[in-house]
């Protein structure tokens, strides 16, 4: 890591654009990396760095069985641009700082010869273009460092509507999935119900779950989904209760009645039974559908919680 931060360097951002082989450093981004690696010192990832060499790389082969293998060279004076990697060369830099034993841990390096660096430009579109992000809701399943994350992931097997019936991979469902809920969508509504994605304690867990449970128990087609009386397809495109922007209203609407009647909404949940949740019932409109689209509005979905919690007031 020491000589990764010697060697590599970086392009003056006052260069135009067009005459640089990187993109500006966003300084913005090191402290997160950075402070990724201190939190994780003794299991951390980093991909490979990608670099072009302004510059003859020669390579002396270990032996004639073993001609993959050996030293690599090139000039001391050579200049080396990173195509790939830029952001976490920076980060390992500020990282030295902190961790003086982490200048002996290593990182790959793939170079790349470009004799006045006339294809770097190319190589870095080539090496980007073609990346694909993970979704929302990949990146939760796989995040087991972030316990929000590991906590949503329990859940979905531990609500008895959800489980099954939770797509864990993508942020939106096929037509002829068998999936009615998104990990994301329930990521992003339980964080609306307990406010916040940290600090969770054991009861706040509980509570999660026990809500979701009885939400389940209360709308008439969740609680048809669990009875198995009815499949998902046949009533994810017919209901706004499926949707992420809906999760999240009545993740809103859990958390109000909680503050204000702690023993007693349960109970009112039971306003849930008499709402007609079909996409196609004008009290939706212009909150979280448009024309029988779902959208995400955030006036919309105030408005939406306001006519949820009338419901549900009108049980107590």
């Amino acid at each position: 890591m020491k000589a990764a931060a010697k060697i590599f360097t970086f392009v003056d951002a006052s260069i135009p654009a067009d005459a640089r082989a990187q993109r500006t450093l966003r300084k913005s981004r090191i402290p997160r990396i950075r402070d990724y690696i201190i939190g994780n010192p003794d299991d951390y990832i980093f991909s490979s760095i990608t670099v072009s060499v302004d510059g003859k790389i020669s390579f002396r082969a270990v032996s004639e069985d073993m001609p993959n293998m050996g030293m690599a060279s090139f000039p001391q004076d050579a200049s080396v641009l990173i195509n790939d990697g830029q952001h976490r060369v920076a980060a390992i830099k500020d990282t030295l700082e902190q961790m003086s034993d982490f200048a002996h841990d290593k990182i790959s390096v793939v170079f790349f010869e470009d004799v006045g660096l006339k294809t770097s430009q190319q190589m870095f579109s080539d090496l980007n273009k073609n990346a694909v992000k993970p979704t929302k809701s990949l990146n939760i399943l796989y995040d087991r460092r972030n316990k929000f994350s590991k906590f949503v992931v329990d859940l979905t097997g531990q609500v008895e509507v959800f489980k099954g019936r939770t797509e864990m991979e993508k942020t939106t469902i096929s037509n002829r999935s068998t999936k009615f809920f998104t990990l994301n969508g329930i990521a992003e509504a339980t964080k609306a119900f307990l406010g916040k994605t940290s600090r969770i304690s054991d009861e706040e867990r509980g509570l999660a779950a026990e809500f979701w449970t009885e939400v389940a128990k209360n709308i008439p087609e969740w609680r048809q989904l669990v009875e198995r009386r009815v499949v998902p397809v046949a009533i994810r495109n017919e209901y706004v209760h499926a949707n992420v922007n809906m999760l999240v209203t009545l993740g809103i609407v859990g958390r109000k009645l909680v503050e204000e009647y702690p023993t007693a909404w349960r109970r009112m949940l039971g306003g849930l039974g008499r709402i007609d949740w079909q996409r196609s019932n004008p009290d939706w409109e212009g909150k979280v559908v448009i024309n029988g689209k779902m959208i995400k509005h955030k006036e919309g979905i105030s408005r939406a919680v306001e006519l949820i919690l009338g419901h549900c007031m009108g049980g107590t």
